[in-house]
């Protein structure tokens, strides 16, 4: 959006009449056009994929935008030169920017697409912030954004909502304008932010561009995949309106990757070597689009997603990262009833360190609650109502002694109570953890929330003959629905509360939404309760 469509000038932006605040603003010294990294000429507005905020502190966040006034240029630029840009951004205690708080300037270049991520400090602590940015006469949309209380402190409420699983070609993102309404202090999503598939077959019902036909496999594609997704203007919505801390599951690589292996038999990355370079471009291309810290910057094909995130006393979110140090699936990935191989102590989803940096936050969180932001589903999903334990091999079925482990060590180690938020599914659930699933006497010692998909899978149903088997077959299991949204969380110290939000269809825009169930734990009781 330009800046007259804003109605605000320049000057008002720079805060020129303020002493010394172009300084503060460039780091140099006052901006002209002829200043290094100068903003180029633009038709077009450079802030076509909005603006974002993330990984919030006590003292501050991580703002993101990435310039692309052309989302859709095939090559990938964004319809950026290949030049820097100097990118000026202002921080502030109220919407209007009158009490501006933070001036600065960060540099784009097209090495990072044209992405910026300033990291702010100096905040604070639980208050809401608003930021925009601005290149030459072009001003950004307004975030609202909100740093999390004092460590030290046990705040009386978080609100937060959780998603995953966005696929462009099955269906519209809907369930973002609802989000965007919510009252919250965060939003955690738990992967599948892109697939990697082309467009050309969508249940939208339109026509895309042959640009998009193709499955994404190198860096310019990944990029345009993001700019698909991210002109999108529901989920832009939610993004300025929260910060969000955010991971991956499989499809912002390829589907049910695994560590340095590709897993599907017919693309052209079955070499180790040649699927790393395909993982080097998306893990690239999901920096440049997502507000990622530094510390998360990737180095080639590797990326460091796991990190610790508190909410004073209250909370500690732990995501996981489930893809990089994994094992392969066992038993050739798919489901089985007889697969053996999945239950060798010596498999791992987590990878040894970040198995033992889990492990060491059990026993080294204060937090009531210990969150544990997952991708593929904890709890074991028997689809055979009968005798038989017939599992799927990619979640944590496929790797039972580590998931043992886990929820023993969590037990032992005193956590007063782990809740695990799950994405990939396409399906809510609502479900007791055990410490053996193979006992059916196995203490409970935690409970996990899935959430469906905001489009994945297209509309979705209520109930099915699938649901109920599942419900049969797996007696933690009391609560399942396949319809589309996301969970909306609200956590006090007495007890958390999970209301599934879903949407009626999202093959059409516009569908209303309800809540379908909510379900509680209770302050040391592990488990699911209806509530």
């Amino acid at each position: 959006m330009s800046s007259r469509a804003h109605n605000v000038s320049r000057r008002r932006f720079l805060g020129y009449g303020a002493a010394g605040s172009a300084a503060v603003l460039l780091g140099t010294g006052t901006w002209s056009a002829a200043s290094s990294f100068a903003a180029p000429a633009a038709a077009a507005n450079p802030f076509a994929l909005g603006v974002a905020s993330g990984d919030p502190v006590p003292d501050g966040v991580v703002l993101w935008t990435r310039l692309a006034p052309d989302p859709f240029a095939e090559d990938g630029s964004g319809g950026m030169p290949a030049q820097p840009v100097r990118v000026e951004y202002e921080v502030a205690a109220d919407e209007r920017f009158a009490d501006v708080v933070r001036r600065d300037s960060v540099v784009a270049t097209p090495e990072l697409g044209h992405s910026v991520h300033p990291e702010i400090s100096g905040l604070a602590p639980d208050r809401e912030y608003f930021y925009r940015f601005r290149v030459g006469d072009d001003i950004s949309m307004v975030g609202r954004t909100r740093t999390t209380p004092d460590p030290a402190s046990t705040p009386s409420e978080l609100n937060f909502a959780f998603a995953s699983c966005q696929a462009w070609q099955d269906g519209y993102f809907t369930a973002y304008d609802h989000m965007a309404e919510e009252d919250l202090d965060l939003v955690v999503h738990l992967g599948d932010y892109i697939y990697e598939y082309g467009t050309k077959d969508n249940k939208r019902g339109v026509e895309t561009d042959p640009k998009f036909h193709t499955e994404t496999f190198d860096l310019a594609r990944y990029r345009l995949q993001y700019g698909l997704y991210k002109a999108e203007e529901p989920l832009q919505r939610a993004h300025a309106r929260f910060p969000w801390i955010v991971t991956m599951d499989d499809h912002e690589v390829e589907n049910n990757w695994a560590g340095d292996l590709s897993q599907v038999d017919d693309e052209p990355d079955q070499d180790p070597a040649e699927f790393r370079r395909r993982r080097a471009a998306a893990f690239q291309a999901m920096y440049e689009n997502l507000p990622l810290r530094q510390a998360q910057t990737p180095s080639g094909p590797d990326m460091r997603l796991h990190r610790r995130l508190s909410y004073g006393r209250l909370a500690d979110f732990t995501m996981i990262d489930t893809r990089q140090y994994r094992d392969d699936q066992p038993c050739g990935d798919g489901h089985s009833a007889d697969c053996s191989d999945r239950l060798d102590p010596d498999r791992t989803l987590l990878g040894a360190q970040q198995r033992d940096w889990v492990l060491d936050g059990f026993s080294g969180s204060a937090a009531q609650w210990q969150v544990l932001g997952n991708q593929a589903p904890l709890g074991q999903t028997d689809r055979d109502p009968g005798e038989a334990v017939d599992v799927f091999m990619d979640p944590w079925d496929g790797y039972v002694a580590e998931r043992d482990q886990l929820l023993a060590a969590a037990q032992d180690s005193g956590v007063r109570n782990l809740v695990v938020i799950t994405g990939d599914r396409h399906q809510n659930y609502a479900w007791d953890l055990k410490r053996d699933f193979s006992d059916p006497d196995s203490a409970t010692v935690a409970s996990e929330f899935v959430g469906t998909s905001i489009s994945s899978g297209g509309n979705g149903d209520d109930s099915n003959e699938e649901t109920a088997r599942l419900l049969e077959a797996n007696p933690h299991m009391k609560f399942i629905n396949a319809q589309r949204g996301y969970v909306r969380v609200n956590v006090t110290e007495q007890r958390w509360q999970s209301d599934f939000q879903v949407v009626s269809h999202v093959t059409e825009p516009g569908a209303p939404m309800t809540t379908r169930a909510t379900y509680v734990v209770e302050d040391q009781k592990p488990g699911v309760q209806k509530g």
